[in-house]
Formats: structure tokens, sequence, C-alpha cells
């Protein structure tokens, strides 16, 4: 047995995720840190202004948070109801904050007591801003109305009354103080003008509007309602670019990056998609444990915050670049040392002597160099094996196979064994690059183990959904068979009329020169 030869482990091409820019960007996070809240996130809001605080408006309650606390550092709870939207001013030191009773209240970070209340609205606010100048506060709310506020006086200055149904968002224009757009679930879009006391724009989204947000540059506008996420053009009167549908259930908010070129959607499908700016594709997304309502970015994208439905706060922070050691290092051998000979010349006297290199079996190969068949299996049936590196286990089940001994270590297993062994191959029967090699040995285990079913449940259930996977892929391939047979029937019939119609031209030209040479 000195010459036993390692079980070759075949090697299959992985088709994995591409690796862009924007992967290694948006991957270059640490591992989230959870922060459960009382109920569901409706909205997260960074401050502008360093240190990059953010709020969270959860319940009956407003948290601020440090950007790197888990813990709020301060906590707004005088409301008489739930509350469902706080934004920080531009300066970062007021905060505006929307609540189911109607009210809208503005806040000092410093204090606890709100400075403001606006009263006005009869139904529950869901959207408030600040408008460009910084002393007026827009709001949004279910009784089909958006009002302007003047701060220092704390009086409603206009009242829009355009909408049909709840309005649900709304975002100002960071360029122009009398410009703002509101979102409702009359399925439209519209830009009010303070100046002139109506809409001078309204679109048609086609779904209830969850989310709106326009660009820094004011000229583009981007709605999400349903699972659209539409780009409409302001300077084109409302002119749609772009309709993307990239999410299976509802997009419920959008975010901008700092720098402006990626666009951040949150859905119910518990998924964030990011798109690029130019080309509207999406370069990245993200998965998370629940349907997501609001997510923030903090400034230079050091931060994502992500709230969900069942009030968790998913909180991730950027890597740090990797500091240089400033110990004094061990001094190591010069680079010399170590290419010292390497380009001598063999003289003809030289002696070459080859240092055997010995060889480690893995445990699986000793066990099959001492016939030990089902040892082996049961060494690459361990999960770290299976989950891991699959092709290990298919190539072992390849080589048992090969001799003739794959139904002996398959046979006389007990329920958690051949539990094992059916997991195994319900998770990679499907797979193309294993079918060939699984369908095999699924059939020695029905034939096996069909007398004794019906003893343990477990077993049962698994070994009905093996057969049932077993005949869907035969059936598979038969499909394929048959589609392969008609393309090759298709084949085969161009290129017999292409020669056909090579053997008439030339046949024709040689009539043609016989007639002229007579």
């Amino acid at each position: 047995m000195a010459g036993y030869k390692p079980v070759a482990i075949q090697t299959y091409p992985v088709l994995g995720e591409k690796i862009t820019q924007d992967t290694l960007y948006w991957n270059n996070y640490k591992t989230p840190v959870q922060i459960k809240e009382f109920g569901a996130v409706s909205k997260v809001d960074f401050s502008p202004q360093p240190p990059y605080n953010y709020a969270v408006t959860a319940s009956s309650r407003i948290h601020i948070y440090g950007r790197y606390s888990q813990e709020p550092i301060k906590t707004f709870s005088r409301f008489k109801d739930t509350a469902y939207c706080a934004t920080f001013r531009q300066d970062g030191r007021l905060l505006v904050a929307g609540s189911e009773d109607g009210g809208v209240q503005l806040f000092d970070i410093t204090g606890r007591a709100p400075l403001r209340q606006f009263e006005g609205h009869t139904k529950a606010v869901h959207t408030v801003d600040f408008t460009a100048d910084k002393y007026h506060v827009v709001s949004g709310a279910d009784d089909y109305t958006v009002k302007l506020w003047d701060i220092p006086n704390s009086k409603e200055i206009l009242t829009f009354r355009e909408h049909s149904d709840y309005v649900r968002c709304g975002c100002a224009s960071k360029l122009n103080p009398d410009l703002f757009v509101t979102g409702s679930y009359d399925h439209t879009l519209k830009m009010f003008d303070a100046r002139t006391n109506k809409s001078v724009i309204s679109v048609e989204h086609g779904q209830p509007v969850e989310s709106v947000l326009l660009f820094p540059s004011g000229g583009l506008l981007v709605s999400a309602g349903g699972r659209y996420v539409k780009i409409w053009d302001i300077l084109k009167g409302g002119q749609l670019l772009v309709s993307l549908k990239n999410h299976h259930k509802t997009v419920t908010c959008l975010y901008l990056s700092s720098s402006g070129q990626r666009l951040l959607s949150g859905s119910l499908d518990r998924k964030v998609k990011i798109y690029s700016t130019t080309s509207y594709k999406v370069v990245h997304s993200f998965d998370y444990a629940a349907s997501i309502l609001s997510l923030a970015l903090a400034h230079d994208d050091e931060t994502i915050v992500v709230g969900m439905t069942n009030g968790i706060l998913s909180v991730k922070h950027r890597k740090s670049e990797a500091k240089k050691d400033s110990l004094p290092r061990r001094r190591r051998p010069a680079y010399r040392t170590f290419i010292k000979g390497k380009n001598y010349m063999r003289q003809r006297d030289d002696i070459l002597i080859n240092r055997p290199s010995k060889k480690h079996l893995e445990l699986y190969d000793r066990d099959l160099k001492n016939f030990r068949v089902s040892k082996a299996l049961d060494r690459v049936l361990e999960p770290t094996c299976t989950i891991k590196t699959p092709e290990i286990t298919v190539s072992i089940i390849k080589e048992l196979n090969r001799r003739g001994v794959l139904a002996n270590a398959l046979a006389g297993r007990d329920e958690k064994e051949i539990s094992r062994v059916l997991n195994f191959l319900i998770r990679n029967l499907s797979q193309p690059r294993f079918a060939p090699v699984l369908i095999n040995a699924a059939e020695i285990i029905i034939d096996i183990y069909l007398p004794v079913i019906g003893q343990s449940p477990v077993v049962d259930k698994k070994f009905l959904l093996l057969q049932g996977l077993v005949e869907k892929e035969i059936d598979y391939q038969r499909e394929l068979l048959e589609t392969l047979g008609m393309m090759d029937m298709l084949f085969a019939t161009m290129t017999r009329k292409e020669s056909t119609s090579v053997l008439q031209h030339a046949s024709d030209g040689f009539l043609e020169n016989k007639k002229v040479e007579s």
C-alpha cells in the first residue's frame, strides 16, 4: 500500500458575485450593532453637523444617539401620542417632530421641553422638514393638508389642500426656501411654491407614495411607492426619466450617499438596494432580518443606520484603516540571505541530492487506504466539510462509486447518520456541477432504505423530499436532452441548406461556362 494515490478533488467553477469598486466600498463595514427600540422605527435622521448624532423616531419617543453609542444620549418623550417623524435643522441645533395627535413640536437638542408648538393639523403628521432659510417648517398630515409654519412667530403662514389622500412624505429644497415637495397616498407628487400659494408641478406616480427625495442640485426628484422607484426631471416640468422595479415589495424609504453618486432604497422585502445615479443600475445590496421602514447615512458614508418593523435598529460603522505598528520590529535577515545561491549554475562534477518531501494524507484518504469506506464517508459528511467544501464530499462519493463500495458505505446507518446524508443530498442535488454524481447516490439510498420507510417521521419526510427532487431533476435532464435534440436538428437542417445552395451555385456556373464554350 506504499503506492496509494490520494483522491483527486475535482475543482468546479464558482459563479460568485462580481467584485467591483462598489462591492469593496459598501462591504467595508463592521458587523452591525443592533439596538432594540420600543416600537417600529419610522424615521432616522442624521445631524448635518459634527459630531453627527442621529435621531430615531419609534413609538412615543425620539432618541438621540451618538454615532458610536449604543445608548441614547437624550430622549424627547413629551408627546401625547405616537411620534412619526423627526428632522434636524441644517445647523444641527434644532429638531422638529410630528406626532399622531396632529401636533408639530420644535426642540432644542440641549434641552428637553419643546421650544415651539404648532397646532393646526387635525390628524397624524407624518412628514416635517426645515426650509432652506432655516426659519420655516413644512409639515404634511393625514388630514390631506400641507402647512408652512413660521418659527419666530409660531404661526401658520400657508395651507395647501390640493391632495385628496394622506400626505405621508415630503422634503424641502436645499437651495430655494420657497420650494418643497410632498407625496401622498392619492398617487401624486406635488411641488409647491410659497410665492404662488399653489403647486407648480404635479406628477402621477401610479402607486401610494411612501418617500420623496430631491437631489442637491434641485433638478431631479425621486419618488418611491409600491415596488417602483421613479426619477423625475423637474427642469422639464416633471418629465419621467427612469422607472426602477428592483424590489419585490413596497419601497418605504430613500436616501442619497454623501457624494450624491449613489441612491439607496429600503423596502419591506428586507433589502436595501444601491443604485448608480448615472446608469440607474443596482451596484450593491444589503440584506436584513426584517422589513425596512427607514434608513440614513452619516457624513462621508461612515455609518449606515436602518430601522425595521420589529423595533430593531441596525447600525453599521465603516472599518477604520489599519494603523501602522509603532513598536520597533525585530530585525530580520536581509533579502540577499534568502536569494543566496538561487542563480547558481550547476557544474559538471556536482552531485545533486534531492530531499524527498513527505506527503501527508488527509484523514479520509487514510480511511480509504485502509478500506474503512464508511468512516471515510462519515468524515466528509461533517457540517464543516459539507457547507464549506462540498466538492470534497462529492469527490469521495464519486471515488466510492468507482470502487463499487458506495452501497456498502451508505448501508447500515441509524436515523442520525442517514439524516446527515439526506440533508447533503437535498441541499446540493439541484446544483448542475454535482447532479451527475449525487443522482446516482440518491438512487442507491432509495433502493437501500425503501423497505424501512415508516419507522422514523423525520427520515420519512426527508426521504420523500429527496425522492421528489430526484424525479424533478431527471425530468429536467430529459427536457434538456429533448431541447438539445431539437437544436441539433435545426443546426443540421441549416448546414444541409447551406451546402445545397453552394452546390447549386457551382452547378449553375458550370452550365454557364459550358454554353459560352459552345
